[in-house]
């Protein structure tokens, strides 16, 4: 049993009809299909709702993947707020996220991955959150000119340059390990194909996540503090300046 991640394929999906083909024993729910982001790769889970055809809503706290007993992480599990309730195996929902968080932590997201680009330094870390975000990287030294790291950020926002996704298979991801960023959080290896997100010629990486599809969806941007997390990682964040 799998879930199909609708998300990979379409971003801007705010809602589904989807069947109830589990519950485990937490009150977790499997759907057939779903566009919810399961929490992975920094970025958190969707939140949204489970509505039935006689007009019963049950409001998901989060996603997450499934645990082995869930039948393993190729399973999405809907997580009810706290005293939601749950609903039957077999029923059919109208699956809907919160479409405003969800654009939100996409922009942010999207904006991470320029900031690599911009600091093209080894990523020890991340965080994407709503409207705003982190890094951190393995670099000696301190960034110096802050107002220039964030006005070429600005600055690629606003060029609108266009976020796609290409497959490649495991083998050719071997042979380029060079598009691996992110120290801490490699690729799935095994399962054939691996994701990448690009952003025109500036940066191209592995990655499972929703994204914008143009770089002037994120808006304007700002730098936030630059922490030092030891003696070779700093941790730069951003934080959206438009709502």
């Amino acid at each position: 049993m799998t879930t199909a991640l609708l998300f990979r394929d379409d971003a801007y999906l705010r809602e589904t009809t989807a069947r109830i083909v589990a519950v485990n024993e937490l009150g977790g729910i499997v759907l057939d299909r779903t566009p919810f982001y399961a929490t992975g790769g920094g970025q958190p889970g969707d939140s949204g709702t489970l509505t039935t055809g006689t007009g019963d809503c049950l409001a998901i706290a989060t996603a997450v993947k499934g645990r082995p007993e869930d039948g393993g992480a190729d399973i999405v599990v809907h997580v009810p707020a706290d005293g939601a309730g749950t609903l039957p195996v077999g029923a059919t929902v109208t699956a809907a996220i919160d479409w405003q968080r969800r654009h939100r932590l996409m922009r942010v997201h999207t904006c991470l991955h320029l900031l690599s680009a911009v600091l093209p330094f080894p990523v020890t870390g991340g965080q994407v959150g709503e409207g705003k975000g982190r890094l951190d990287f393995a670099m000696n030294g301190e960034i110096t000119d802050r107002e220039a790291v964030e006005a070429r950020l600005n600055e690629l926002v606003a060029a609108d340059h266009v976020v796609g996704t290409e497959w490649i298979g495991d083998a050719e991801m071997a042979r380029r390990p060079e598009l691996v960023k992110t120290m801490s959080v490699r690729p799935p290896a095994g399962v054939g194909l691996v994701r990448l997100v690009r952003i025109a010629n500036l940066d191209l990486q592995p990655c499972g996540g929703t994204h914008v599809a143009r770089t002037g969806e994120i808006g304007r941007v700002a730098l936030g503090k630059i922490e030092s997390k030891g003696r070779q990682n700093r941790r730069v964040a951003i934080t959206l300046l438009e709502p």
